[in-house]
């Protein structure tokens, strides 16, 4: 029956994919489904702890994406066939000093322990996933995989010994910043700090690789990339990016740095937060998120009260300034592009939702399979597809924990 149900609503998502005349053929969706219900599926970024935190979000509910804003939930994960998806453990950058560092690490501990908690009371639908082989068994067993990421090493501080701390609670990769330079390395979003890695940043990658856990390369500067490049002993990721090539953001990959992750043996996850994957100017609504983020003081340190707060105005400023989505058929077009310059072995996906993340005709989680059905209609093999949505990622995760004390 649960079997019958997916494919029904595969087969109904499907439908709605960017396809024109004669690809609405019915034997090509039933292939892209078959290819899609067959082989492991991975979302390597997703920001839904941020939701589990506000305290009153059930997982185990279907929540609609247009009254709601939610992207992920786990009937909505059947619906769209993902067998695994990475939770971020992620905070903001907030000030760097010793006060700042301990209430980081707090509310970092917090946030595992939710994601903990919540496996826990859904253990027929969900387990926790440490590493591929976790994930494959968990699918087998008709179980959701949870895996989890931690974005930002602010939550570090400065102390190293926090990396393995993460680590024993469940963090496979560690994205080094986020909008704001830390202590790690500068920002692909700020201005120039340490030209790149910073002496407490290369020590922390040093340290990741000594555990086997994931250095991820998203929204960190390009001289910060190229340091990771030459330092890693191990293959990395970029868990949300995309191609600057078709989208000019500093937050995506350059042919140089996509050819360079190739050559290093990582992956770059393509990301479908819209303004990644294609411009859509709007400074009346850049100067509206801006004062927004000036008044809950850029997301830092807020109450659970004020954290609804601040997603309710968020939400009522998306409805006040709509953006003019990206689609799918453009997600496609950059990976499509991103396998021509570093090959099909090093390119994965990573949403980016409850982060942001989502397109016209993949704006939540049920409407993944659009994704697989437009590669697909593309010429995309099973075993390419296999590779592109969880394959090429678990690779990197397990020589990551191979390398480990080596």
């Amino acid at each position: 029956m649960i079997k019958k149900t997916f494919i029904t609503a595969l087969y109904l998502v499907f439908s709605l994919a960017c396809l024109a005349g004669n690809d609405r053929d019915e034997k090509l969706v039933k292939k892209a489904a078959k290819i899609h219900r067959s082989v492991f599926t991975v979302d390597s970024h997703t920001d839904t702890p941020m939701r589990l935190m506000a305290g009153d979000f059930n997982l185990e509910q279907r929540h609609g994406p247009a009254a709601q804003s939610s992207k992920v939930d786990f009937p909505r994960m059947r619906e769209g066939g993902l067998d695994g998806i990475f939770f971020a453990v992620f905070l903001s950058q907030g000030k760097r000093d010793q006060e700042a560092y301990a209430k980081a690490k707090a509310e970092a501990i917090s946030i595992f322990d939710t994601i903990h908690a919540v496996i826990n009371r859904n253990q027929a639908t969900a387990g926790l996933a440490f590493n591929p082989k976790d994930g494959y068994r968990l699918k087998k067993e008709g179980k959701i995989a949870v895996f989890i990421g931690m974005e930002n090493g602010y939550p570090l501080g400065l102390d190293l010994s926090m990396v393995e701390a993460y680590f024993n609670r469940g963090a496979r990769y560690i994205t080094l910043c986020h909008t704001r330079n830390n202590d790690l390395c500068d920002s692909s979003t700020d201005t120039l700090a340490f030209g790149g890695l910073s002496p407490f940043g290369k020590n922390v990658l040093k340290e990741m690789n000594r555990l086997g856990m994931m250095v991820d390369v998203s929204h960190i500067s390009d001289k910060s990339f190229y340091d990771v490049m030459h330092l890693s002993r191990s293959p990395v990721i970029a868990s949300h990016s995309c191609s600057r090539a078709l989208c000019n953001n500093p937050r995506n990959l350059t042919d140089e740095m996509l050819r360079a992750l190739a050559a290093n043996g990582g992956v770059a996850q393509m990301c479908i937060l819209s303004a990644y994957v294609k411009a859509d100017p709007n400074p009346a609504r850049d100067s509206a998120r801006a004062a927004l983020r000036k008044k809950y003081h850029d997301f830092d340190g807020l109450s659970k009260d004020e954290q609804k707060a601040a997603e309710k105005d968020w939400d009522a400023l998306a409805e006040r300034y709509p953006p003019n989505l990206a689609t799918v058929c453009d997600v496609a077009d950059h990976i499509d592009h991103m396998v021509k310059v570093a090959g099909i072995d090093h390119v994965g996906i990573g949403t980016d939702f409850d982060g942001g993340g989502g397109v016209k005709g993949c704006n939540d989680v049920s409407e993944i399979g659009n994704i697989t059905l437009e590669l697909v209609k593309r010429g995309y093999t099973k075993a390419w597809i296999k590779k592109i949505w969880g394959g090429n990622l678990m690779r990197v995760m397990q020589q990551n924990l191979d390398h480990a004390g080596k």
